[in-house]
């Protein structure tokens, strides 16, 4: 994977201004596409906690923007139409320490595409549970750290 430089650009302008909690944690966009994104989140001074592992607040502000993005893009792109997202659940379970640079993948973008798709066609607001696995390859490889469900609710509104 390589680091997707323009929707990293986007992800650090948008949250600069809007979420600086997520512009500080330094979240990066790894590689994202119709069907998945994957964000890096750094392991640096700032996202550690007491015991020199992540703090769990900085790996949610991770889950945060993988389970968001695709949604922000698809809205971001309508044409004629405005969008809004956010989460109004959220579930966690932490399962190892992470002592390395995270990765949080989210794999369902084409599900995100079709509740945008719902609500374009509907004027109406839809939920939609969001899946995001945290893993440190360096130390763990592919096995999961953290498991997330963050529940999406996003609403389009023409014109």
């Amino acid at each position: 994977m390589a680091l997707s430089i323009r929707e990293t650009v986007l992800l650090r302008a948008f949250s600069f201004v809007k979420i600086p909690l997520l512009y500080a944690a330094g979240v990066t966009v790894f590689s994202m596409d119709a069907e998945s994104c994957v964000v890096r989140l750094p392991f640096k001074r700032m996202n550690k906690n007491h015991l020199n592992s992540m703090y769990f607040g900085a790996l949610c502000i991770a889950a945060d923007a993988a389970g968001g993005l695709i949604a922000a893009k698809l809205l971001r792109n309508l044409k004629g139409a405005k969008g809004s997202l956010i989460f109004k659940d959220f579930q966690a379970r932490f399962l190892k320490r992470p002592e390395g640079d995270t990765l949080f993948t989210c794999r369902e973008g084409l599900k995100i595409a079709e509740a945008v798709e719902k609500s374009r066609l509907t004027g109406e607001r839809v939920d939609l549970p969001v899946p995001v696995v945290a893993t440190v390859p360096s130390i763990f490889g592919d096995e999961p750290v953290a498991e997330f469900v963050l529940t999406l609710s996003l609403k389009v509104k023409q014109g």
